[in-house]
């Protein structure tokens, strides 16, 4: 590598963090100031369902949305902006994620069924896009008020409520599925041989559905779960956990093998430590290729 192309490279590395430094704080000061004040506070009328019963939005998810959206007008003029509660209205958004120079995605509570249950289990998801793939992301948890940042090639870590920082790495593959952990949707059962995929679950030593992507990612990110599976694949769920996972060491794909480019249509997330750990869950949940 030339010398101007690693003055080029470690420049753009210090633009990708600065600007990830400015999500995170955009993040903590919408849980901050709209989030946690109204955890456990929420009265009948602050919450309502979208889809249906068990879709859940508050008007902690529609403020907090607003305001990280208004803040990303003034630090990325004219960005695309993807959030959850907007593309309830305006579903044409994320078709445009894969030919936007820039792209934001915001789930402004991830994890609202437990929000709203008084459950502290909840995140502020955020990812940034490039033509549709993820650059940077920030999965903060505002109950701990911890971070988990991932940057393209840059790698993944947590940083605390105060600047500390260490690096996360996922588990080492597991041989056996009797000593795997993780956790497998059931909305991605349908593409699969139910039967056999029931049996390679029970096989497992422990499955955790804990309604919430951005705690579940956090957990595989730090070494903890050695898969996770997911059927429903909304950019603003995902985009942020993708870059993480990827970051932190671990192999994810479509339920089919596919590559994951957000910005494109496909079915289902797997992932596991590594790629051949990947193949060896998607043999044993019979999943198509």
């Amino acid at each position: 590598m030339r010398v101007e192309d690693r003055e080029d490279s470690l420049e753009e590395a210090r633009a990708g963090r600065a600007l990830l430094s400015d999500l995170t704080d955009i993040a903590r000061e919408a849980a901050s100031r709209i989030i946690m004040p109204r955890f456990g506070c929420l009265s009948a009328t602050d919450i309502r369902t979208k889809s249906s019963p068990s879709d859940l939005v508050t008007i902690a998810d529609v403020l907090a949305e607003r305001y990280i959206t208004e803040r990303l007008a003034l630090l990325l003029p004219g960005v695309l902006v993807i959030g959850e509660e907007r593309c309830s209205t305006e579903p044409h958004l994320p078709g445009l994620a894969a030919q936007a120079p820039c792209a934001v995605t915001i789930d402004p509570i991830d994890g609202t069924a437990n929000f709203a249950a008084g459950l502290p289990l909840f995140g502020v998801m955020i990812a940034v896009l490039s033509h549709g793939k993820p650059v940077a992301s920030v999965i903060l948890d505002p109950v701990a008020g911890t971070a988990a940042l991932a940057a393209r090639g840059e790698g993944a870590w947590m940083e605390d409520a105060t600047g500390g920082i260490h690096a996360l790495r996922v588990a080492a593959p597991v041989d056996r599925l009797d000593a795997a952990a993780g956790k497998i949707s059931w909305r991605s059962l349908p593409w699969c041989d139910q039967a056999q995929a029931n049996r390679t679950m029970r096989s497992m030593t422990g499955l955790c559905d804990l309604r919430c992507a951005a705690h579940e990612y956090r957990l595989m990110a730090g070494g903890h779960a050695h898969v996770l599976a997911y059927g429903r694949t909304c950019l603003w769920d995902h985009c942020p956990g993708w870059l993480l996972i990827r970051e932190a060491g671990g192999f994810g794909a479509r339920l089919n093998g596919v590559p994951f480019h957000p910005g494109l249509p496909g079915t289902g997330l797997l992932y596991a430590s590594d790629e051949r750990a990947w193949q060896r869950f998607h043999k044993a949940l019979s999943l198509p290729d």
